[in-house]
């Protein structure tokens, strides 16, 4: 059930519901102008706010590419970075200079994959195009909204808890743009699902998701999959099962059920905001709370910001972890995925 505020906030849901559509129609009548480029250009975002599990998706995306002899680069718009403009990502960036998803990529892939970020992503493509070495593929991440550019597959994300078939638009709800913008969709994942979902409840969520999506778009369902500890620092052993959680992400509530299903005792969780900027004073309030055997776990993209200058030598001395996640489709939505990804791409020899 609608909560009071939301029903008060409708009013203002439905007009910024109505801009987004006009701009939306203007996009769709060639009125306003979308650019193709010569080479596959595949989309990963959302109609929400907020976290939907994008980055894993992207990594297993392109981790997909590199298999399949591509050569891909990652182009984001680097949110919450302290530079503006186009740049390509060198091994001395950090997350204060392209953000903390594209310094994930970068430490994830090294120099396998080029990463860049720019706010326009039209001349963020361009400008990767016009390199020596030009990439076979770009990923880009969380564009759906970003008309100026027409991908040639736009994949839609959307959680399993808060799916956007039951939210609202801004500022009643979370979504950016109406529930119909799924329409654009080239295939739905239904993301961070309960590992053992049953086929009837599947049933139930495609039906839903298809009021909106596009009756042949593939509606296919994924799962976290939580890696082992990870140092962040020189290697170092797990002293106890007590642990102080550190978070900065939309939505740490499955991170938290993994972990305690794993059997770790959460003595503290210091939870922020989604991109939060950490600051000395935060992390030494954490540290206050040290105890010997306690170690820190975080996420992989709060461990990209706690990496910057500023803040290193905070968290030196700490026994501190990420927790590496990786993205596992339920039934045969893999195979799907990949039959839709496999055309689009000219072959390459594998290296």
């Amino acid at each position: 059930m609608p909560t009071l505020l939301t029903l008060l906030l409708l009013p203002v849901a439905w007009l910024y519901a109505g801009v987004m559509h006009v701009r939306n129609w203007l996009y769709g009548q060639g009125i306003k102008k979308s650019e193709q480029f010569p080479i596959p250009v595949v989309n990963v975002g959302n109609l929400r706010v907020g976290g939907t599990g994008k980055t894993p998706h992207v990594v297993w995306l392109t981790r997909q590419l590199l298999r399949h002899g591509q050569h891909p680069a990652i182009l984001s718009r680097g949110y919450g970075r302290q530079t503006r403009g186009y740049r390509l990502a060198t091994p001395s960036d950090t997350a204060q200079t392209i953000g903390d998803e594209p310094q994930q990529y970068v430490q994830e892939f090294a120099e396998q994959v080029l990463v860049a970020v720019s706010e326009d992503r039209c001349a963020g493509i361009r400008r990767l195009l016009a390199l020596p070495q030009p990439p076979t593929a770009v990923v880009l991440d969380d564009a759906y909204q970003h008309r100026h550019v027409r991908p040639t597959l736009n994949l839609l994300l959307t959680e399993q808890q808060r799916p956007f078939y039951e939210d609202h638009v801004l500022p009643a709800g979370r979504l950016r743009e109406s529930r119909a913008g799924a329409q654009r969709a080239d295939a739905v994942l239904i993301t961070k699902c309960d590992p053992h979902l049953g086929a009837e409840q599947q049933q139930e969520i495609m039906r839903r998701v298809r009021r909106y999506a596009r009756p042949q778009v593939p509606v296919l369902f994924s799962a976290y999959q939580y890696g082992a500890p990870v140092a962040v620092h020189q290697p170092q052993n797990i002293e106890s099962q007590a642990i102080i959680l550190l978070t900065g992400v939309a939505n740490p509530a499955p991170l938290r059920t993994y972990l305690e299903s794993a059997g770790y005792q959460i003595v503290s969780h210091a939870a922020f905001a989604d991109h939060h900027l950490f600051s000395e004073t935060e992390l030494r309030q954490v540290a206050a709370q040290l105890r010997p055997g306690v170690s820190v776990f975080t996420t992989q993209k709060d461990a990209a910001r706690l990496q910057v200058p500023a803040l290193r030598a905070v968290v030196a001395n700490w026994p501190l972890f990420y927790i590496p996640i990786d993205v596992q489709f339920l039934a045969d939505g893999e195979s799907r995925l990949l039959a839709l990804l496999t055309p689009i791409f000219q072959p390459h020899a594998v290296v």
